[in-house]
């Protein structure tokens, strides 16, 4: 054959078809490239700063710019965690869209939130220099509200440094953290409550503060005098007082005032106090009072002023010192211990401490006075208590009628917006009456002043007012009387009508925003000049001489009282 026609017969070889081949799992397949998340929340941020704005708005105390920063990072925080939720509903929309913010996007963000700073920052400034020149305090300078930004920001970084951090922490970390919040909420709903025996949160901030209670206040020494509780004479120790009940029985005015403010020959004051060193049970410590009242001679003095005091036991040395003086000290004033935490703490948790004390002191007195013979002088018995102190004392009367038939007088200085008597009357008022200046009944038994109304209190028209009298001095500008968890959804009357005369005509309510700076007031409430905030000092003298004053007293004589009283100034 030749080589040519194998050549012709051979079979053309076919092309090799390709075959599917698998992937060798040995082999590290290329990364896919990871999406970054931003490093905040775009709806959270904008959300923060939109709170943020607002909380620098005005509200009832000026503020500095550490404070400032403060509240308005609280809001930040807040605004940051509604968006961020909020951002979570929507976010399978956008994994269905496949949209993310673009870099113009974030470069926009960027912006308005630095104007929004910028402009909150200048107009914070502003704001807090009308309202301090409003209630008479130093304004506040530029350097001084620097801090104001940077401390917002700084809320807002630790937290979510905090939530980072827990969520970066393996499963069984984070599930310890989230159990012990679950315990510290649970604990914290108990307290709050109100359930009579079961407090946890008391009971262990009881044990903490018990210690500061041992100590006194100002160098306060055991009195020697009879007519104080804690002497040696006294049924009561100096030990079982409490360092308010020691600041109570040693606080009274110097006799040589006495004379001069009530213009006749000085008597010495009766001070009776029992605290919590004496008994824990609050009826024990009314009749421990009682029987001290009687020892010292107190039911034979024209006025016995029933006292409830303060969280810590402390009662306001002006309103009680301006009673003593009008009267040359022929008084007795009786009060007694009911918690050791600060007024802020037993607010929230000694509701039902504070509202026994009030009612056990005065109904024991009350019995006391009624059970005296035929024919005996009586002294009036009156009824007194600022703040925290007012909410107790009120409770011993559940209606406006009772302090008619039971009491011979009351003044209650700045009440908490939870006080029941007060509420109801603030509720009840005449019909175009304010609720910062509230009249009720045209002003026949109550009647409402504080700072430059004082010496006129309110009613409409001018009526004869008979005895026995109830005055409430309120300021607009204390957020211990308006504060309420309702600011946190509702409006309340003080905001939506004429603001008061030491509170700004620019101050707004705003959802969630007000409710916090309020909370945050209160804290400041005592910083501002008397007249204004939780500060009612010489205002009190006014208020007793409207209750319960000497026979034939005039105005002259108010006025020489308050020539002889040392009311120290709150802002130094």
């Amino acid at each position: 054959m030749r080589p040519c026609d194998r050549c012709e017969t051979a079979a053309v070889p076919e092309p090799p078809v390709p075959r599917p081949t698998l992937t060798d799992p040995t082999v590290p397949s290329a990364p896919r490239r990871a999406r970054r998340r931003p490093l905040l929340h775009p709806g959270g941020l904008l959300l923060g700063t939109a709170l943020g704005a607002l909380a620098m708005t005005p509200s009832l105390i000026p503020r500095t710019g550490f404070s400032a920063g403060l509240v308005c990072g609280v809001m930040v925080a807040a605004g940051y965690l509604v968006g961020v939720l909020l951002g979570l509903l929507v976010r399978p929309l956008t994994r269905r869209t496949g949209r993310r913010l673009s870099a113009a996007a974030w470069v926009l963000i960027t912006v308005v939130v630095l104007a929004g700073w910028a402009v909150a920052g200048v107009l914070g400034f502003r704001w807090q220099t009308d309202q301090a020149a409003l209630l008479g305090t130093a304004p506040p300078t530029p350097a001084d509200w620097l801090p104001a930004v940077p401390v917002a920001l700084g809320v807002l970084v630790v937290l979510l440094v905090v939530v980072r951090g827990v969520r970066a922490l393996p499963r069984w970390p984070r599930r310890v953290v989230g159990v012990v919040v679950l315990v510290v909420v649970v604990l914290a709903g108990i307290s709050l409550a109100g359930i009579p025996g079961v407090n946890p949160a008391r009971s262990l901030l009881d044990r903490a503060f018990a210690g500061q209670d041992a100590g006194v206040f100002g160098g306060a020494t055991q009195p020697a005098d009879p007519l104080r509780s804690g002497s040696p004479a006294s049924l009561v120790s100096w030990q079982s007082l409490g360092r308010g009940g020691r600041t109570f029985v040693t606080a009274t005015p110097p006799p040589a005032d006495l004379a001069r403010a009530s213009g006749h020959p000085a008597v010495d004051p009766i001070r009776v106090y029992v605290g919590l060193g004496a008994s824990p049970d609050a009826r024990e410590r009314a009749r421990l009072a009682v029987r001290e009242l009687a020892r010292t001679g107190a039911f034979a003095r024209p006025v016995i002023g029933v006292v409830t005091t303060t969280g810590t036991g402390f009662a306001d040395a002006e309103a009680m010192n301006a009673l003593e003086l009008a009267w040359g000290g022929d008084t007795a004033l009786v009060s007694s211990q009911y918690s050791l935490l600060p007024s802020g703490l037993s607010f929230l948790l000694d509701g039902d401490r504070v509202r026994d004390a009030g009612t056990t002191m005065f109904d024991a007195v009350r019995a006391a006075v009624d059970a005296l013979p035929p024919g005996a002088a009586r002294p009036k018995v009156v009824v007194f208590g600022e703040s925290l102190g007012s909410l107790g004392s009120q409770a011993a009367f559940p209606t406006v009628d009772a302090v008619r038939s039971r009491a011979d007088g009351a003044l209650w200085n700045g009440p908490p917006h939870s006080s029941a008597l007060w509420q109801g009357l603030v509720t009840r008022r005449d019909p175009g009456s304010p609720e910062i200046r509230p009249v009720v009944e045209d002003g026949r038994t109550v009647r409402f002043g504080g700072g430059s109304v004082t010496p006129h209190l309110t009613t409409a028209p001018p009526a004869p007012w008979p005895d026995p009298r109830v005055v409430y001095l309120q300021h607009p500008s204390d957020p211990v009387v308006w504060w309420s968890p309702e600011l946190l959804w509702s409006r309340p009357d003080w905001l939506a009508e004429p603001r008061g005369e030491d509170v700004l005509p620019s101050v707004r309510w705003y959802p969630l925003v007000t409710f916090w700076q309020v909370t945050m007031d209160m804290i400041r409430a005592q910083t501002v000049p008397f007249g204004h905030g939780h500060n009612y000092g010489p205002e009190s003298l006014d208020a007793w001489m409207d209750v319960v004053p000497p026979p034939g007293w005039t105005p002259a004589d108010t006025a020489r009282v308050h020539a002889v009283q040392q009311v120290p100034d709150p802002t130094r």
